[in-house]
Parts: structure tokens; C-alpha cells; sequence
């Protein structure tokens, strides 16, 4: 193994090297006693990184704010009442009640996951935060972990648009997105991404659609033998806090939860990005077999499928993308 070579072990490793100091002095009960939902694996960048996060923001107010993470399926519901303190959700999960936000997912509008960041860190996450409030969610400024640029797994090759014709492919997200795949002719399949690996295993499915690092960290390679390099979409996980609990929370306090936030989605991001670029070559040694695609057959629907998309994210979130994209269609 070469020395500049990214792994996941030696990701895990560098997360791991990463060590919290707590001042000596007496325990003291937390004030705030928190929970963080997410439903990643345990051994995922965003996971690892939110531990060593809120260990850092608690020892910062000396065991005032303690929030534990843990593995769910974290509902907005219980979060807008305020029955559950903070959840990391896509943007394209969090569209249902807040449209605004399937803008994140928009097909062939961000390039790379840099265009993205500036975008999210800039104008365009400042509107979709103001949306948020609207509807009692904050949404913590430059909040969005990574996810990745979004791929084409399956059990045949993909190489033209002609080829997702009659594919049985889930799809995340909004019906809206989900009318993108089926424009291109394919038979869309809606699953929680936890239940993916039971239906490829069962054959429910043949394919689905999600970045390098998802398909490795949930075994995706054991049952998909083909990845074609289609670049068609972004998703990351937006660290949403109930509005409720967020105002209970005195500035000071708040002030190290964002100064923390922003610091510890920076380190993720690279973790997630590192992984995303160098995990082809493990997954080739999974069996997989990359390919590209001809992009101009997957864009060539764009043109009738934008104004849809365009009324359905709102003219204002529109606007502020392609001031980081570019014009679109």
C-alpha cells in the first residue's frame, strides 16, 4: 500500500488519533442532556466525527451540554416538537416539509463537492436556514456534512440513458427527483437507505443510486457488480436542531455548538471526500467494474424536466444556485 493512499482503516485510524482533553476538576451533571440522530453506520466519517464533536463542545462547557449520538431513523416531527434536540437529514429527506431543500439534489447542477460547500456555506445555505425557521428547525450555518457525488450501482452495465430503461433502481429522496429516473425510463423503487441491502439481496432491486462511499459502507458491492460513473446529483447531511431546544439554550452555549459544528463538518467533508475519490480501487478489488457514461444521454432529458424541478424548489432557491452553478438548462 502506497503511502499517500487513503483507506478506510487509515481514515478510521486518524479519526481515532483524535483526542478531547477535559480540565481536571469535578463531574458535574449536564444542564443539557441531549440526543443526535443519525442513520449512518457506526463506523461512517459523519459518525465518528459527530462523537469526537459533541465530546468537544461538552468538555468547552465544562459538561453543561452533553448530547449523545445514536443510530435511528431521527423524525422531523419529534424534532419540531422538540422531543429530539438534534438529527442529520438530506436535503432531499428534509424536502417533504421544507422544498427549499431538494435544491441540494438538483440533477447535473453542482460539478464538485468545492462548488457545493461554497454554495451551502454561502447565500444559498443562509435561504434554505431562514426556510428551516419557518417551519421551527434551525438548521446550524456551514451544518451540511458530506455525503457525495451520486452514482449508478447495478447488476448489468450502465452506459447510456437507453440502458435505465426498465431498471429497477432505488431511488432517495422526493417524488420530484425520483421523476428524473423515471423520465429516463426506469422502474423506481422507494426504500429507507437501511433497507437497501435486504432487497439487492432478495433481487427486489438491481441497482441504486448513491455515492462510493455508501455503497462501501453498507456492503452495496456484495450484490452490484457494475458502477457506472454518472456524477448526477450531490446530497450531504444537514445537522438540523429542534428550534425549541436551540432557544433553551443560552448564547454562550450555542456560540460553542457552531464554532464546534463548523469545524468538525470541515474535517468530515475531507475524510468523505478522500474516501469518496480513492474507494474505486477497493471497490474494484470487491469485483466491481467501473465504466463512464455518455452524460449527454442523461442530460438530454433536462430541458422538459427542469421547470418542474425549478417550480417544485421555489424561484429564489433556483436563483441562488446558479450563482454557483452557472445557468442551467
Amino acid at each position: 500500500m502506497s503511502e499517500g493512499r487513503i483507506t478506510r482503516r487509515r481514515a478510521g485510524l486518524g479519526l481515532a488519533a483524535v483526542t478531547v482533553f477535559i480540565g481536571a476538576g469535578r463531574a458535574r451533571a449536564a444542564d443539557f442532556a441531549l440526543k443526535h440522530s443519525h442513520n449512518l453506520p457506526l463506523d461512517s466519517p459523519l459518525h465518528k466525527r459527530a462523537v469526537e464533536m459533541w465530546a468537544a463542545i461538552k468538555a468547552e462547557t465544562n459538561g453543561r451540554v452533553d448530547v449523545q449520538v445514536a443510530r435511528g431513523d431521527g423524525s422531523l416531527d419529534l424534532l419540531v416538537k422538540g422531543e429530539l434536540a438534534f438529527v442529520t437529514l438530506a436535503g432531499n429527506g428534509l424536502a417533504a416539509l421544507i422544498p427549499p431543500y431538494d435544491v441540494q439534489a438538483t440533477p447535473y447542477s453542482f460539478k464538485t463537492p468545492a462548488q457545493v460547500y461554497a454554495a451551502l456555506d454561502g447565500e444559498l445555505g443562509a435561504y434554505l436556514h431562514q426556510e428551516a425557521l419557518a417551519k421551527g428547525i434551525y438548521a446550524i450555518p456551514g451544518g451540511c456534512f458530506e455525503n457525495g457525488m451520486h452514482q449508478i450501482t447495478s447488476t448489468r452495465p450502465i452506459r447510456t440513458a437507453a440502458d435505465m430503461r426498465g431498471l429497477k433502481i432505488r431511488v432517495p429522496g422526493t417524488t420530484f427527483y425520483q421523476d428524473y429516473f423515471k423520465q429516463l425510463g426506469a422502474e423506481v423503487h422507494v426504500l429507507n437507505l437501511t433497507r437497501v441491502y435486504d432487497a439487492l439481496k432478495a433481487g427486489q432491486i438491481e441497482a441504486q443510486d448513491d455515492p462510493w462511499d455508501v455503497v462501501e459502507l453498507f456492503k452495496f458491492y456484495e450484490f452490484q457488480k457494475f458502477a457506472s460513473v454518472t456524477d448526477h446529483s450531490w446530497s450531504g447531511y444537514n445537522l438540523l436542531a429542534s428550534q425549541k431546544v436551540w432557544q433553551s439554550l443560552p448564547a454562550n452555549l450555542q456560540q460553542v455548538i457552531e464554532t464546534n459544528v463548523r469545524k468538525f463538518v470541515r474535517l468530515q467533508r475531507a475524510d468523505t471526500d478522500a474516501l469518496n475519490d480513492h474507494l474505486r480501487q477497493d471497490l474494484q478489488r470487491h469485483g466491481m467494474m467501473f465504466n463512464d457514461v455518455d452524460m449527454a444521454s442523461f442530460r438530454a432529458v433536462l430541458p422538459s424536466y427542469y421547470p418542474r424541478w425549478k417550480e417544485h424548489v421555489g424561484q429564489r432557491a433556483w436563483t441562488l444556485l446558479e450563482q454557483y452553478t452557472g445557468r442551467l438548462g
